[in-house]
């Protein structure tokens, strides 16, 4: 989502380096850029054309600061642009008043309601709220039975409807049921609908009469693109949405739809869905969404993750852990499995601010994909025994070779993860440990050979430097990213020539002397 729209913008900004002010010339040849970017990602055509204004306006009007580039004015212009586009601030659910609050799910067939009803209970349970479903969608076939599904794989009570009754006396009777069963909240599933069935549209209307719901929020698809927007206008314009929630955000969407609806509809998008599993709802936050947008990552998204998915208490024994050393392959293990909960490599990568380019780079180094690595890596920790794991002294030769038959891989392999997993404790001990750190030098590794994930010709063994301020990233990750290609001056064939050459001039100087 947003990756073309973000490329495009980046290279406009890269347009605006070389020049010392913002002038008329080179602010409209840039301006130009970014609507075609805009219109290229779906966004509704009044809403580029007002946002366009309204930079140049910006641009042409400031004075750039002191000390501050022309391109770095330009970005933070376009920054806070963006983000009133997308809505200005974070809007969250208006559950006041009556007790139990109501939300109504409304949208097309087949946007994805029933799975986003189930994710915002999921949510507002951890929010210490008490959701009761109520599936009130009696035309889709198995509809009601996907949300009963949904509700006891969450644990949550539902309303026990049956395809033949009203959908606003289901709406009725549940919403009495959920106050007798001390629910706080009532979030009803209807029927999915096109917005030209008159009939449908009207039942929508009916059911808000007979429940008053605190929130109506209607739930697009985001590869729908810019005809999400424009349903939209029409939903809101028969029943008058408080919210939006944006499903398949994870896909390749080109992002129209995010950028384009608040200002068509007046609505704000409130959740979006990054996945198909029920813990895979993000709260919208249009600051953050637009630091995305624009290569600056989103670190905040990530620290919220990493302490959803690691306790307080297993983080602190590990960093008493790190301190003395004594860091081990079952709590490495451990970490590896936090790191998945995380999301995808790529999916943190785009999180931290200033990593972008290294996405692109990993991806042009390595054919080998950084999840496959990353359970080569875990295969292997799990074909050695506890001992093993606990004590890494205790790998000798013969227990590498039954390990890297267990895991399916090279004993090469095996070797140089165990050396990449002392390298890592030592780092970690000296930046614990609040000291000086001595870089460790890299293993010697057999000639011809070729580090997993890497193409020939590159790679350091090392894998990706530590991140030792993440938690569950431990000092990186040995042997789970692609390596990086050598910087100049590296152990590339280039060097080790040029060291040779030198080497024979020392001592060619040398029998001259003695001569």
């Amino acid at each position: 989502m947003f990756e073309s729209l973000s490329d495009r913008l980046s290279s406009v900004f890269k347009s605006f380096r070389g020049a010392k002010t913002l002038d008329e010339e080179n602010v409209k040849a840039g301006l130009r850029e970014v609507r075609l970017a805009l219109l290229e990602a779906d966004v509704n055509f009044k809403v580029v054309g007002d946002f366009v204004k309204t930079v140049r306006e910006q641009c042409l009007g400031r004075e750039v600061t002191k000390g501050v580039s022309p391109a770095q004015e330009v970005v933070s212009i376009v920054n806070q642009e963006l983000i009133k586009l997308l809505g200005g601030e974070t809007c969250a659910l208006d559950l006041q008043g009556r007790q139990p609050a109501v939300i109504m799910m409304a949208g097309l067939q087949g946007s994805g309601k029933t799975t986003s009803a189930a994710k915002i209970a999921n949510y507002l349970r951890r929010q210490k709220m008490r959701p009761y479903l109520v599936p009130a969608d009696v035309y889709r076939p198995a509809a009601i039975d996907q949300l009963v599904v949904l509700a006891k794989e969450l644990a949550m009570p539902f309303f026990p409807s049956t395809v033949d009754m009203n959908p606003v006396e289901i709406a009725k009777q549940a919403v009495e049921r959920a106050r007798q069963e001390n629910a706080t909240v009532v979030i009803l599933d209807t029927a999915g609908r096109l917005h030209v069935d008159e009939v449908l549209m009207q039942e929508l209307a009916d059911i808000k009469a007979a429940v008053h719901p605190q929130e109506i929020l209607f739930v697009a698809d985001a590869m729908t693109g810019q005809d999400a927007v424009n349903v939209a206008e029409t939903f809101n314009a028969k029943l008058g949405i408080t919210g939006v929630v944006l499903t398949k955000m994870d896909g390749d969407a080109r992002g129209g739809a995010a950028l384009s609806i608040k200002s068509v509809t007046g609505a704000s998008v409130k959740f979006v869905g990054m996945g198909e599993k029920l813990s895979e709802l993000e709260v919208f936050h249009p600051d953050r969404i637009a630091g995305r947008i624009l290569g600056m990552g989103d670190i905040l998204t990530l620290v919220e993750k990493a302490q959803e998915t690691i306790k307080q208490e297993e983080a602190e024994e590990l960093a008493r852990k790190m301190k003395q050393a004594t860091f081990d392959f079952e709590d490495f293990r451990k970490q590896l499995r936090s790191v998945k909960k995380l999301g995808s490599i790529d999916s943190i990568l785009k999180l931290i601010p200033g990593l972008g380019g290294i996405r692109e780079k990993l991806a042009q180094a390595s054919g080998a994909v950084p999840e496959k690595e990353l359970a080569k890596t875990e295969a292997i920790i799990n074909s050695m025994t506890a001992k093993e794991r606990h004590n890494p002294d205790l790998l000798n030769g013969s227990r590498r070779e039954r390990i890297a038959k267990g895991a399916g891989v090279t004993v090469q392999q095996v070797n140089m993860l165990v050396r990449q997993f002392e390298q890592m404790r030592k780092m970690m001990k000296g930046l614990m440990g609040g000291g000086k750190l001595k870089a460790p030098s890299l293993p010697n590794m057999p000639r011809g050979y070729t580090p997993p994930g890497t193409k020939p010709g590159l790679g350091m063994p090392g894998g990706m430097p530590g991140m030792p301020g993440m938690p569950g990233m431990p000092g990186g990750m040995p042997g789970g990213m692609p390596p990086m290609p050598l910087p100049k001056g590296g152990s590339s064939a280039k060097s080790r020539e040029a060291q040779k050459a030198k080497k024979k001039k020392r001592k060619e100087a040398k029998k001259n002397r003695h001569r």
